[in-house]
């Protein structure tokens, strides 16, 4: 489905109401778009003309012009989740419709069918008593959901920024986006329909985790069922507090670590230690120089210790899950491929609490 406009008048409602909501609530974005009942994305398209400048919907020419904005800040998040990343876009490439940046910082996996909607975004924002123009460019998806943003840092190259507006700004700048309603939440397949058997016999012989996805798909399970119905000796269902004794233990032993954060279009990756863990209410938060993660540990509903076979060796992942079965993030040890997985990553992932039967039982009734 392609773009079309609403009604201009339409659109200078919805920005009014959207505005007034951030105001007068003091919410960000994302939580004024949902309190008016539309998407953030949907907002954000009712704002060009004003605070947004729709560009061009060539995302992948678009985005592999990043770098030249220098060291700014990298943000994706899905609902339960957002990691943010300070650096300089590298390496970048694409074939096809996925792409890749593979910085020493900034390290993505990129999937451009899901993107539908991109704009720059020039406003005004308060931090303590002062106010600040705030330079970002913004990606949606075909629901109107953040993919990612770019957020330009003090010492970011603005010139290169404005040039990059300039050279992708759409000549038609018409507000509005049209959007598709998220597809119903999947229904798994019923047990005693997949061929249990083959499927586990499949895990046993993985060489590579990429291979995962392809087992999911021959034996048509989804993820959390891949794991309910996997080998029992690579799969232990875990507390939900694992996620902050695993932080707590990488901050107390220095233990490098991967943080898998993604959405329909964008996984943005974390590799290296953690220092500065906090817990403010429900959100766990890392708050570190160059890294922050802000995890509502409330909407995690299963966590999972999942081991796979490679030819370096098993390799071990945390794994989170919310209430439709989504993933929220993953977390591994730091490994480069031909390496195998740092001892001290898999003693801490064994260490982490279980959950007995008994438990999972109540929790499933």
């Amino acid at each position: 489905m392609l773009d079309t406009c609403n009604p201009q008048h339409l659109q200078q409602k919805l920005r009014e109401e959207f505005l007034n909501a951030k105001r007068e609530k003091k919410l960000r974005n994302r939580d004024a778009a949902a309190a008016i009942g539309i998407s953030e994305g949907e907002a954000m398209a009712a704002c060009v003309g004003f605070e947004a400048i729709r560009l061009l919907p060539r995302f992948v020419e678009l985005f592999e012009e990043v770098p030249l904005l220098g060291a700014v800040l990298a943000l994706t998040r899905n609902d339960s989740v957002v990691h943010e990343k300070d650096g300089a876009y590298q390496k970048m490439s694409h074939n096809g419709e996925v792409g890749l940046a593979l910085g020493e910082v900034i390290d993505l996996r990129i999937f451009y069918k899901q993107w539908r909607f991109a704009c720059a975004v020039i406003e005004e924002v308060t931090r303590g008593p002062e106010t600040s123009l705030q330079k970002s460019l913004q990606f949606y998806d075909l629901h109107g959901a953040a993919v990612h943003k770019v957020f330009l840092r003090e010492h970011s190259d603005h010139a290169a920024f404005d040039a990059l507006v300039a050279r992708w700004r759409d000549p038609q700048q018409l507000p509005g986006m049209t959007t598709e309603p998220l597809p119903p939440a999947t229904i798994d397949t019923d047990d005693a329909e997949i061929d249990i058997d083959g499927f586990r016999s499949a895990w046993e012989n993985m060489t590579d985790t990429h291979q995962f996805f392809g087992l999911l798909r021959d034996f048509g399970v989804s993820r959390t069922q891949a794991l309910r119905l996997a080998p029992p000796q690579f799969v232990r269902q875990v507390d939900n507090s694992a996620v902050r004794q695993i932080l707590e233990q990488a901050v107390a032993s220095a233990l490098p670590i991967m943080v898998f954060v993604g959405n329909r279009g964008m996984i943005q990756i974390h590799s290296g230690a953690v220092s500065n863990v906090k817990v403010m209410g429900p959100w766990l938060n890392v708050l570190d120089s160059g890294f922050n993660l802000h995890l509502r540990e409330d909407m995690i509903v299963s966590s999972w210790l999942v081991s796979k076979p490679t030819s370096d060796g098993e390799v071990t992942s945390l794994e989170l899950f919310d209430r439709d079965g989504n993933t929220i993030a993953i977390l591994f040890g730091v490994r480069k491929p031909g390496q195998p997985e740092l001892p001290a990553w898999r003693a801490a992932a064994l260490n982490l609490p279980l959950i007995n039967d008994e438990t999972t039982a109540e929790a499933q009734a």
